[in-house]
């Protein structure tokens, strides 16, 4: 059984965001990019699962859209434990676009089961998962907080009103996997930093594709009024703000 986690390459989440002098795009000098949160935590339960002698479990394979520029994050990925990595070299347009990019990779690859975050948390789209398992017809599960392998079989288990499911999915099948799939990401060991320079990373060329959808202008939101400090003696002062100004009473 194979395993591919689809990786979104982000900005750290403490990254200032700064636009073009037009507001036309996003400006990327100086930002530090990381594994999307979703995709490394289903990252993390891949290779739990792979660590379980019990289960059928081959290899795990992290793909991703971009630039060159993308490469440093499939090491940490590889670093973390993956077998190999595949870049599609192409700039990320949008959510059809990298699905589209991402399903040729699946097709190449023979895959069993392809997990995918539920977001990423730059564009927070929620598109890519849902779109790869149409374009390649399979079976896909959504909202997935649980994964785990029983010989050839996945169980999967998702969190709804009032409880907790487990739907049984034949292979191959994409899963959109949210918090939960893993307590905690894993974080690469030293051994890990230096086995990952010697893993296969494969790039190859992106496939013929179109972009749906795209973006005309950007905006950021609106500044915070500064915080008022109101003293633990005047009540009737703090209750008029909360009143008057904030209108929460």
């Amino acid at each position: 059984m194979r395993i591919l986690v689809c990786i979104s390459n982000v900005p750290d989440t403490t990254t200032r965001v700064k636009f073009s002098s037009d507001n036309t795009s996003v400006d990327n000098s100086g930002v530090q990019w990381i594994i999307n949160p979703w995709d490394e935590l289903a990252l993390t339960r891949a290779m739990e699962l792979k660590e379980d002698s019990s289960n059928a479990i081959s290899t795990v394979t992290v793909a991703t859209v971009g630039p060159a520029t993308a490469d440093p994050t499939l090491r940490k990925a590889l670093a973390i434990g993956a077998d190999d990595a595949i870049r599609v070299e192409s700039e990320t347009g949008d959510a059809y676009q990298v699905a589209t990019q991402l399903a040729a990779v699946c097709k190449s690859g023979d895959f069993d089961v392809v997990l995918c975050g539920i977001e990423s948390s730059d564009y927070n789209g929620s598109a890519v998962g849902g779109m790869l398992s149409e374009i390649l017809d399979i079976p896909s599960v959504s909202a997935v907080s649980g994964l785990k392998a029983e010989g050839e079989e996945v169980i999967i288990s998702r969190d709804i009103d009032g409880g907790r499911e487990e739907v049984s999915v034949p292979l191959p099948f994409v899963a959109i996997v949210q918090k939960g799939i893993a307590k905690e990401p894993r974080i690469a060991a030293m051994r890990g930093i230096m086995m990952a320079r010697k893993k296969p990373l494969q790039v190859v060329p992106a496939v013929e594709s179109e972009t749906l959808t795209g973006y005309l202008e950007f905006a950021l939101p609106q500044a915070k009024a500064p915080c008022k400090m109101v003293d633990a003696d005047h009540v009737k002062e703090l209750v008029g703000l909360l009143q008057n100004e904030a209108k929460v009473l």
